[in-house]
């Protein structure tokens, strides 16, 4: 099985932040690099790794055009000064001394070599991008994927802020190490040793002892100092998460912020966390300076003592001039992929610290799946039924007790009590947000831990308390209920909830944006969007989660009537704060403590006299107190007199 979007196996092996040896991380990566189904990805690879071949040659080659060049003029200057003495070179009619040719010619193929070096690298660069990009989009989309796999316990206990710069960094650690280690990573090791044998044959085994020293401890030196700085990187990672979390959740609730005139203080937190940020930065940064001054150093001493033991060959005449400019020109070749693996090792280190939290987030386990040979739901009427269900969120406080009852097809209960009672905790096992603890919940006699997860939710609509919409259109957010809904049938959910109106008479209509969470809308204005999506998604089961308990009165009998018209006919199950919206309903069940304590229509409720009744007359007082203040407001027009509710906005210009 390979997964929807590319030929990534769908078992592909999980990265482990503690697997930082950079093969197995490779390893890891391969499937991505070299995707099943697309053969031009592989091409690609292909040719970079000949470019990359050719680019190792050519700087190989291009010391010994400088040592022969060298040579050249050396020898080129002896004969100059002889002419100068009363020889008569020999020139070719028409043309440079022959002297001149042979030296200049090399200079051109040492910078043409130089050239090319650079060519076939920007090449190889150039090709490969298309193959690291499509493996870091893929295992952001890995990623992300996940997220939406995991439970619902752990997005309440995770802040988004957190989350999104963990994926950020992450992405970016991906992009590195892909690109690093196949693009740098291999060829500078070939290099090395190809080096290594050059050194070996033109100079003798005593040079390549010490450059094979030099490397040694510059290796030890850049190994050791990275993982004291990974400490460090860790500690200005967690400072960001912190501080970029506190932003995100800071903005997010604007409002409340501005209620309690705490600017200053949420400054102040964001600013504690940057302070964090900022020391661990500087040490970073310092601790940088400190490594490259001591790379400096190492390689230094190296080149130092293979350029005195070729001077005083040249002094002794076992050598040329050109040997001892080639040993300089191959040490400072040397030292480019010296430098940069030091700074290789700094970027995956420093990759895979940045990856570590993404790799908690992959290895996170999905608290709820499909069973194996879980079978699609078969919604035939929708009956639910409630078997002796348990239920905790922790097992020292249960949450449902022993909860037994069933809704008819096409048949509506309500479900009511004070706060704290378990009601909105059935909803969320409904949708199977949960896992019962105890018991068995059935639709149409099927176990729900027995069907697919999105068969299951296909089949149910909800709308909830506190309806969140996407930044962006009117029109999208309604359309969210079915994607592949038509602009016509977009508008005629609208009409249905009761919305069309007021939506047509905004300047931009339908494409009228809502803002962040939809606080552009009024509240009213929400639901019924929140409505007219649930009418579009069209499912046999609905349930209302408290769906007008934040609205006042007389919104509330506005929102009912599209309420009832979107759960006619459909298996509903309404979990109502207030009393007034239920009193139609088949059956009402009333939870207490997460117990069902009493059961039955409005009626025979009220003439029991018991919770039910008391939780109505207090209601009823309440209601007959706003309508008094609702009247008292009005002014002689009999229009009243108010401004918006408080956590309401103006509604959309």
């Amino acid at each position: 099985m390979t997964s929807r979007r590319s030929g990534v196996p769908a078992s592909a092996p999980r990265i482990s932040a503690d697997e930082t040896s950079t093969l197995k991380t490779l390893g890891q990566l391969w499937p991505y690099i070299w995707p099943s189904d697309r053969p031009d990805l592989k091409s690609r690879v292909g040719l970079a790794v000949i470019a990359l071949v050719i680019a190792k040659i050519v700087t190989v080659l291009s010391p010994y055009f400088y040592k022969w060049a060298t040579d050249a003029l050396t020898s080129a200057g002896a004969t100059g000064n002889a002419a100068d003495a009363g020889a008569d070179p020999a020139l070719s009619a028409g043309s440079l001394p022959a002297w001149i040719v042979a030296p200049v010619m090399l200079v051109v193929a040492y910078n043409g070599a130089r050239i090319l070096f650079v060519g076939f690298n920007q090449l190889r660069d150039a090709l490969f991008a298309r193959v690291g990009q499509h493996a870091v989009r893929q295992l952001a989309y890995r990623t992300f994927r996940h997220l939406h796999m995991l439970s619902l316990r752990f997005h309440l206990q995770r802040k988004t802020g957190g989350l999104s710069r963990v994926i950020e960094r992450g992405v970016k650690g991906i992009e590195n190490i892909v690109r690093f280690t196949i693009l740098n990573g291999i060829p500078t090791i070939m290099e090395f040793a190809i080096m290594a044998g050059v050194i070996w044959y033109q100079f003798g085994f005593a040079y390549v002892v010490v450059v094979a020293v030099m490397i040694v401890a510059y290796t030890w030196f850049t190994v050791q100092t990275s993982n004291w700085r990974i400490a460090i990187r860790r500690d200005m990672n967690a400072s960001d998460t912190d501080a970029n979390s506190k932003a995100v959740d800071s903005l997010l609730n604007f409002e409340t912020v501005k209620y309690f005139g705490n600017e200053a203080w949420e400054a102040d937190r964001f600013d504690v966390s940057m302070a964090g940020y900022e020391r661990a930065a500087t040490r970073t940064w310092t601790s940088l300076a400190w490594l490259n001054f001591g790379q400096a150093v190492v390689l230094g001493l190296g080149t130092a003592v293979c350029m005195v033991m070729s001077a005083r060959a040249v002094m002794a005449g076992t050598q040329t001039i050109g040997d001892f400019v080639m040993i300089n020109a191959l040490l400072l070749q040397l030292s480019i992929p010296l430098n940069f693996i030091g700074f290789l090792y700094r970027e995956i280190r420093q990759g895979l610290t940045d990856l570590e939290a993404m790799f908690e987030l992959l290895g996170e386990p999905a608290e709820i799946t499909d069973k194996p040979g879980a079978t699609p739901l078969d919604v035939d009427g929708g009956t639910i039924r409630f078997e002796d269900v348990h239920f905790h969120y922790d097992a020292d406080r249960p949450i449902l007790q022993g909860i037994s009852f069933e809704v008819p097809a096409g048949k509506t209960v309500a479900i009511v009590g004070p706060s704290g009672a378990g009601k909105s905790t059935i909803s969320r096992l409904l949708f199977r947000f949960y896992d019962i603890t105890g018991g068995r919940i059935t639709i149409d006699g099927q176990d729900l831990r027995d069907v697919t997860q999105a068969s299951l939710r296909g089949a149910t609509g909800m709308v909830p308390q506190d309806t969140v919409l996407f930044n962006d259109t009117v029109a999208y957010n309604i359309r969210y209920g079915r994607n592949d809904a038509t602009d016509a049938e977009v508008r005629e959910a609208a009409r249905m909830a009761q919305i069309a109106d007021f939506i047509e008479s905004l300047p931009q209509g339908f494409a009228t944006e809502v803002g962040e969470r939809g606080l552009k809308l009024s509240g009213g204005e929400k639901q019924r969007v929140a409505i007219a999506r649930t009418i579009l998604k069209a499912p046999p089961i609905l349930i209302l989660d408290e769906a007008t308990s934040a609205l006042d009165t007389h919104t509330e009998r506005e929102i009912q009537a599209a309420l009832d018209q979107v759960s006619k006919n459909r298996t509903t199950v309404v979990i109502a704060h207030r009393l007034s919206t239920v009193v139609n309903a088949e059956e009402i069940l009333v939870l207490e403590k997460g117990r069902i304590v009493e059961r039955g229509r409005h009626p025979d409720l009220l003439a029991a006299n018991g919770l039910y009744a008391s939780m109505w007359a207090r209601q009823q007082e309440a209601s007959e107190a706003e309508e008094r203040l609702r009247a008292a407001t009005q002014d002689d027009t009999g229009f009243v007199v108010r401004g918006p509710r408080a956590g309401e906005e103006e509604p959309a210009q």
